[in-house]
């Protein structure tokens, strides 16, 4: 039996991994959020800042670019310099570009502030998946954390619509950038306070030319998938970025296969669950974001709801957001991740085809089913997709492990909406596209789940390699 001493430890302890888990939650938030809630902002901002469309796309597009093109760095710098600081320093970056984003006086001044916004976010993503896996010991509890802070993202990304709305009837455009102000400082006070540190890899130097090469890939296919539908896809800004982001990953590839210390060790990729893990994502994802980009087009262009009643309509699909990840967490802690994984993405290919016979006429409580499924289901498979990708890795390599996933489902988002937005360009044929994107969508979800059911048996660690740890030569596993 536990002293009085003892079990006041275990409570302080306890509350102490409930606080970090905010902190890290938090930042996350502020990431995911800002990447949908611009959607709702963007028609007032063509109007009250006296600019034009594609200067308001890319208010959007230069967060989004700028993200994806840096995971891959930040998550080799988290490893190499300590999570916890880098994670600090993204919210410091992110809190800040998110007041000059609010108090912005022209479009040129917005972009800029996006741009260094994008910078903080992808200061923010690798560390926090880092520092919960560090901050949480047993690999239950790092299941249960992980579908927490799943949760949390769905939650932001479904809820972004609601909340701009709601903010921009009530205290303008500006006030959709200016929220971020009071929670990066609450972040970064219970960050300081209560997350710990995490192992480094002192290594010999930071591998400048393959995280050249990964920027530059990243970089063009996100602004190639971006713009592609906008531009056309035989225009030569293009297929000239196409061609660069190709060029970048062969030269990628041969640097990290030759390179002494990696900034990303392919040995990673050794383990079956890893692999798909990361697949899986980019598939959930490009089905996912590219619908989320459609139903908004459908519910204001072709039902005529306004932005905030927009945000009302997509509750269903964000109603069930946390419950199915706190599920997930739970599940995944019992018998794996494969369960969830497979059965998250049927539900969710349910819901697409359910979509299929949606149009204008359509009662709205068939809508509702079909988003309530896509997602359920992607909110069920999301966490434990997570788990297989971050526990298949070396506990010391989870940064660069949670920015190989994370810049995979960027690409998958940009890709989404790029293709399966190009298919309701007209108000004539939007029913038409809408359901072809929705199949398509549907489909896709369907391979992620025979995927997940082949490769995703048992987690096992990638293959172990030597690196050293606080200057000791160590052989990592899992």
């Amino acid at each position: 039996m536990k002293s009085s001493s003892e079990m006041v430890a275990d409570k302080q302890a306890k509350r102490g991994g409930t606080l970090a888990l905010i902190a890290l939650c938090l930042g996350y938030f502020m990431v995911i959020l800002d990447s949908t809630i611009v959607n709702v902002v963007a028609p007032v901002l063509e109007t009250q800042l006296n600019t034009t469309h594609i200067a308001v796309q890319w208010v959007i597009d230069s967060y989004l670019l700028v993200f994806a093109s840096l995971l891959l760095t930040v998550g080799a710098l988290g490893d190499r310099l300590g999570n916890k600081g880098i994670f600090l320093l993204g919210l410091i970056v992110f809190t800040v570009a998110s007041a000059l984003c609010g108090l912005a006086a022209s479009v040129e001044i917005l972009i800029a502030a996006r741009v260094f916004q994008g910078i903080g976010a992808a200061l923010l993503v690798p560390p926090s998946l880092a520092l919960l896996n560090h901050t949480f010991e047993t690999p239950q509890e790092r299941v249960r954390a992980i579908g927490v802070w799943g949760g949390v993202a769905g939650i932001a990304a479904a809820t972004g619509p609601v909340v701009g709305g709601l903010l921009i009837n009530w205290l303008g455009w500006r006030s959709t950038f200016l929220v971020n102000v009071p929670v990066g400082l609450l972040g970064f006070l219970l960050t300081a306070r209560f997350v710990g540190t995490s192992p480094r890899l002192a290594q010999r130097g930071f591998d400048i030319p393959a995280q050249l090469a990964g920027i530059v890939a990243l970089g063009t296919l996100t602004f190639a998938f971006n713009e592609g539908s906008h531009l056309g896809w035989q225009a030569w800004p293009i297929w000239s970025s196409l061609l660069v982001c190709g060029l970048a990953i062969v030269a990628f590839l041969l640097i990290e296969r030759r390179a002494s210390s990696p900034m990303l060790p392919l040995g990673l990729f050794s383990s079956a669950s890893f692999s798909a893990a990361n697949i899986v994502g980019v598939l959930l994802n490009f089905g996912f974001y590219g619908q989320l980009f459609i139903i908004n087009l459908f519910f204001q262009q072709i039902k005529g709801y306004s932005p905030l009643l927009t945000g009302l309509a997509l509750l269903p699909e964000s109603g069930l957001v946390w419950f199915a990840s706190w599920l997930s967490g739970r599940v995944s802690a019992r018998v794996g991740p494969r369960v969830p994984m497979v059965i998250g993405s049927l539900i969710g290919a349910a819901g697409f085809m359910v979509m299929c016979i949606v149009d204008r006429n359509t009662p709205f409580l068939i809508t509702c089913i079909a988003l309530m499924g896509i997602g359920f289901g992607m909110s069920f498979n999301m966490p434990a997709m997570t788990t297989t990708c971050i526990e298949s890795a070396p506990r010391e390599r989870s940064s660069i492990a949670s920015a190989v996933l994370n810049a995979g489902r960027q690409a998958g988002s940009a890709l989404g909406v790029a293709l399966l937005g190009s298919l309701v360009g007209s108000i004539s044929a939007f029913i038409p596209g809408m359901r072809v994107a929705m199949i398509i969508a549907g489909l896709v979800f369907l391979i992620a789940a025979g995927l997940s059911f082949f490769a995703v048996r048992k987690i096992e660690p990638a293959r172990s390699f030597v690196v050293q740890v606080d200057k000791h030569p160590v052989e990592l596993k899992s």
